[in-house]
């Protein structure tokens, strides 16, 4: 399952900055807006000490974790959603990705100019906010136009359902509110789901703090706090000045020391995953094999044979079984002889709903 966040935020937040610390990608970075023009992909590894336990294990020829796309999108200003800045192209790059991770400047420095002038989280996070409803606020009257003569004229009662649906959206993004706080049943959200509406994407909160703040925030991520207290949203704090340190460590003690030396448990990176796993509802589960030992992303509450597709679509479609280990189970024992001789292999069917760190084979016929 591919999983693609993009990073977004006014010119000069650390978007770039962030971006370069934390894939193996590398944007340029420097101290004038718009500085990225062409969004960036880089790759992280997502950091998952279960798969190297099983890998000690078993002894593979191969180990591969899964990975998470991030997406650096030039950065936003007043009048995007009418094309001012560099307006249409950068929304349209926010629409092709499944979550947002909206870079908030949560720190002072003198040396790098804010676009507007002062260091105000809450006004920036307002202005991106705005802009994306915008365009949404265009998607949706766009669609509007096209099934209103329908609904009202042809007695297509699918084209009054998605009008209905519209019409909410609509009256929700007027008052300035995003589209993922509008409370709605979920057969009827499905309905505009191909609008794919930006307001609608699950967003986190990345607040940029100065490496003093990085361990328990300051002034500026409790303004932040506030503010998205009742937005269904999460909040991350990091420090992108000391995750572009980190970056710069070659081994993996270097960084573990830096890292204790800072008074921090983990790096920003391993927050920035586990945050948009948590955001996405993504657990992971493990294929364990002497030739493989694999990392697989799946949505919480799949069932099997929907995991087996994840590999590819022929084991969905021809699912017999599911052979089932759970990791505690695996690294206890210490093999899969070891689980299978002592009862803790189950045999599961279609309605079985993989938990994650399962260690799994599948079955199947096509």
């Amino acid at each position: 399952m591919s999983l693609q966040c993009g990073i977004v935020g006014l010119p000069n937040v650390g978007k770039s900055t962030l971006f370069n610390a934390v894939s193996s990608a590398k944007a340029q970075s420097a101290n004038f807006p718009f500085c990225t023009i062409e969004p960036n992909v880089g790759t992280i590894t997502v950091p998952d000490i279960r798969m190297n336990k099983l890998a000690e294990l078993v002894n593979p020829q191969n180990l591969v974790p899964t990975t998470i796309e991030i997406v650096d999108i030039a950065g936003l200003v007043k009048g995007a959603s009418k094309g001012d800045g560099l307006g249409n192209q950068f929304l349209g790059n926010i629409r092709t990705t499944n979550a947002i991770l909206h870079v908030l400047r949560c720190f002072d420095d003198d040396n790098i100019i804010h676009v507007d002038g002062s260091v105000n989280p809450i006004r920036d996070k307002e202005i991106i906010d705005t802009e994306l409803q915008l365009k949404d606020l265009e998607t949706i009257e766009n669609r509007i136009s096209k099934v209103s003569k329908q609904a009202r004229t042809g007695g297509d009662k699918e084209a009054a359902r998605v009008l209905e649906v519209c019409e909410a959206f609509k009256a929700h993004l007027l008052q300035g509110k995003n589209a993922r706080s509008l409370e709605m049943e979920p057969e009827k959200r499905a309905a505009i789901k191909e609008l794919n509406l930006l307001t609608e994407k699950p967003v986190l909160y990345v607040c940029n703090v100065d490496p003093a703040s990085a361990t328990n925030g300051n002034a500026y991520v409790e303004q932040v706090r506030e503010a998205v207290k009742n937005e269904d949203a999460e909040i991350l704090i990091i420090s992108a000045a000391i995750e572009a340190e980190i970056a710069e460590l070659e081994s993996y003690e270097d960084r573990k020391v830096f890292l204790e030396e800072m008074g921090l448990t983990q790096s920003g990176v391993e927050k920035l995953i586990h945050g948009a796993y948590k955001l996405l509802n993504y657990i992971t589960y493990f294929t364990v094999g002497v030739k493989e030992v694999r990392a697989w992303t799946i949505t919480n509450g799949m069932k099997a044979p929907q995991a087996a597709g994840v590999i590819h679509t022929d084991f969905e479609k021809g699912f017999i079984r599911a052979e089932v280990i759970a990791y505690e189970d695996f690294i206890s024992l210490g093999s899969e002889s070891a689980c299978r001789d002592a009862g803790k292999l189950r045999v599961e069917g279609k309605e079985y709903i993989v938990k994650d760190g399962d260690c799994m084979h599948f079955r199947f016929n096509v």
